[in-house]
């Protein structure tokens, strides 16, 4: 059996490391983070070029099941995974981590949403962990924002006052604490994102009563099959054959 993983989280990376070489697996990551880290096994790197091109891909490189394991907010990639292969009629799943419980978090539907959320409230300095393209929506915002991302954000579309941290997970509690404490931080935006390697800033927001606004997640496709650990992943792999 050949499996396509779409890949780029730590999930899809221990699931690589779980199947490989038993498993013939390609590991497709998006390209969008320099120096990103590797998986086990064969790897491809770039886009497929919309619902055709990765059709096409599949058919040339006869693969014989999709396992999705992109970040939850790669919402393109997942609809058009789930569109091939439900066309080709084709194995595919989707190993989506748990969400984290929002709690007493502001939940928005987007970044939008949330820039709106940051000027009902008058913050004034933001801790905004949404990611590179996050950050325009806050563009017009009179707030002060550290920005932290893996790569550095188009400055045409960063917001007047702010200040860049490229840094990548995981984080540790302690260090997150200092971070808002030296910044003088007076809210956080984040994305609904889930998982262990991030979570820090929940808790060190929540130490410090420092409120949270949370961008939910898109919903996944109608009809797939999702699972939320790389185990199960793993076990419905090995059910192929």
């Amino acid at each position: 059996m050949r499996l396509l993983l779409l890949g780029g989280t730590a999930e899809a990376r221990a699931l690589a490391k779980a199947l490989h070489p038993q498993v013939d697996i390609v590991s497709s990551l998006a390209g969008r983070v320099p120096d990103p880290a590797l998986p086990d096994g064969p790897v491809r790197i770039g886009g497929f070029g919309g619902v055709d091109g990765l059709r096409r891909w599949l058919r040339d490189e006869r693969v014989d099941a999709v396992v999705d394991a992109t970040h939850p907010f790669a919402a393109t990639m997942t609809a058009h995974a789930a569109e091939v292969c439900a066309e080709l009629r084709m194995p595919h799943l989707v190993l989506a981590r748990p969400p984290w419980e929002p709690g007493a978090a502001i939940v928005v539907a987007s970044d939008i949403e949330a820039a709106k959320a940051v000027a009902r409230h008058a913050y004034s300095r933001v801790f905004l962990t949404t990611g590179r393209s996050g950050a325009r929506a806050f563009a017009r915002s009179d707030a002060w924002f550290l920005i932290r991302a893996v790569t550095a954000p188009d400055k045409v579309s960063l917001p007047r006052h702010h200040h860049i941290l490229l840094s990548r997970g995981p984080y540790r509690y302690d260090d997150e604490i200092a971070i808002m404490r030296r910044h003088r931080v007076d809210a956080l935006v984040t994305k609904n994102s889930g998982g262990d390697m991030t979570r820090a800033k929940l808790d060190a927001a929540a130490a410090l009563g420092i409120p949270v606004v949370m961008v939910a997640r898109p919903p996944l496709p109608d009809g797939v099959t999702a699972v939320g650990t790389v185990q199960e992943a793993a076990e419905w792999v090995a059910r192929l054959g």
